[in-house]
């Protein structure tokens, strides 16, 4: 794509900065998105909250929501007043049990709270400014698919949910009377939606937006080829390979990779960390217990930092102390990015040769569908025990053991053949085609939807 293009058949993506998972959950939309300035680039999504221009009441009103979620995440893991304050804040944002099935359209004080704003003019701005040539408008946050309502948008609204399952928030005040279309990630959040009073009609079950560089079009081969070199790190004893050897070959073709296949990288796990730097003493754990391991080549960690320097700085002070530095010969990786949009980049770059992801189940749970075994971290919020339970059912989700002891039982989950089971249980059952899918919907017009084989 070139720099600079028309606006024919591209769209405005908007999300929010906070955190990753809204940020990340646009990206992939990045080769249709249209910007402010009318041009279509990859750098052209629209951060809600942080936009050229934005009214000094607009940011302040974001920037203190921010501010407070992401001091409440860090606070989280003190001794009591952490989890008790975290409980609090956690409280308004709940999802209902889904059984049993019941009437749940009620607004809650948080979704009142917000329109509240909204008449009186927040986001305003913002939809005036896109009301000058009105485009198809993704949205990957609740509150601006409803500033576009609130506010006459003139375009389709669409809002793109992050989550396998979703709050009260992501349905507006009142469903039954909104036009706005849902982009959802599976079938129990159009079913969900049903419950808040959203019509069927307006939701699309497109499945997760996943980067398409790590997909390699429709025909998977991008894909493919780390699946198959993957799944050869992570079943050393050939014991997953010699059982399932035809759905191997039915999936992955004849060319998957084979015990003792000459790959270019060891064993490799990834472990990020949320937006807010929550659970950075996690991943010292982590590296702590399988230094000898990387120190011997045997191992390579990327520790994910973000965009978070004085995570860097941490992780970077930890591997010199644990005496790394010079002995790990590049296997130990600590991943950085000045920008969002950078660090996604890489981080889609080194999942390509990616064999366990290890993170907490926020939006990352999706990425299961990239063929990649999930060591869930400890949850953060009541959305994520939703995540959590949609990983364990596919069977690409894993809970992680005692981290100090990882060096034991991860050895023992490889020669199992586990991860490797755990690997094509994500290829195999979570969808990973929902960036062509929303394109479809929002560009084409289309019904677009994820395949019956995926049953979650």
């Amino acid at each position: 794509m070139s720099p600079k293009q028309s606006s024919n058949s591209g769209a405005y993506v908007v999300t929010v900065d906070m955190g990753y998972g809204h940020q990340r959950a646009a990206f992939p939309l990045r080769d249709f998105a249209v910007g402010l300035d009318g041009i279509k680039n990859e750098d052209a999504i629209i951060n809600a909250n942080h936009y050229a221009g934005i009214p000094n009441t607009d940011r302040r009103r974001w920037d203190s929501g921010r501010r407070l979620y992401e001091r409440i995440s860090r606070l989280k893991n003190l001794p009591l007043i952490g989890e008790s304050v975290f409980s609090i804040m956690d409280y308004f944002q709940r999802i209902e049990s889904f059984y049993p099935k019941r009437d749940l359209s009620k607004p809650t004080i948080q979704l009142k709270m917000i329109y509240s704003m909204i008449k009186k003019g927040w986001g305003r701005d913002l939809i005036e400014r896109l009301n000058k040539n009105p485009l198809p408008l993704v949205n990957a946050f609740f509150s601006p698919a409803y500033f576009a309502e609130e506010h006459g948008y003139k375009g389709d609204i669409y809002l793109l949910c992050c989550d396998t399952d979703v709050s009260r928030a992501w349905a507006p005040l009142v469903p039954i009377k909104s036009r706005i279309k849902y982009l959802v990630p599976n079938r129990r959040v159009k079913e969900r939606l049903g419950l808040y009073g959203v019509k069927s009609e307006q939701i699309f079950v497109t499945g997760f937006p996943l980067p398409k560089e790590n997909i390699g079009g429709r025909d998977l081969k991008v894909l493919k080829k780390s699946l198959g070199e993957r799944v050869a790190h992570l079943d050393q004893d050939g014991r997953y390979r010699k059982k399932y050897h035809e759905t191997l070959k039915e999936f992955l073709g004849d060319n998957y990779c084979q015990r003792g296949c000459d790959s270019k990288h060891p064993l490799t796990i990834t472990f990020a960390v949320g937006g807010a730097g929550a659970q950075r003493e996690l991943g010292v754990q982590i590296l702590t217990s399988l230094r000898h391991h990387i120190g011997r080549g045997l191992l390579k960690l990327n520790l994910v930092a973000g965009t978070r320097n004085d995570v860097y700085l941490y992780y970077q002070r930890v591997i010199k102390e644990l005496g790394l530095l010079k002995k790990q010969n590049g296997h130990v990786n600590i991943l950085f990015a000045e920008s969002k949009s950078e660090y996604f980049k890489k981080f889609n770059q080194i999942l390509l040769t990616t064999d366990i992801l290890w993170t907490k189940p926020s939006e990352l749970s999706f990425y299961a569908g990239l063929g990649l075994p999930i060591i869930m971290a400890p949850t953060v919020g009541s959305q994520e025990e939703f995540n959590r339970t949609w990983l364990e059912s596919t069977g690409a989700g894993v809970q992680q053991e005692d981290p100090r002891y990882a060096h034991e039982w991860l050895f023992d989950w490889l020669k199992s053949g586990w991860l490797a089971e755990a690997a094509m249980n994500g290829f195999l059952h979570a969808p990973r085609n929902g960036a062509y899918h929303i394109e479809e919907v929002v560009l084409k017009g289309k019904r677009s939807e994820i395949e019956d084989i995926h049953l979650l």
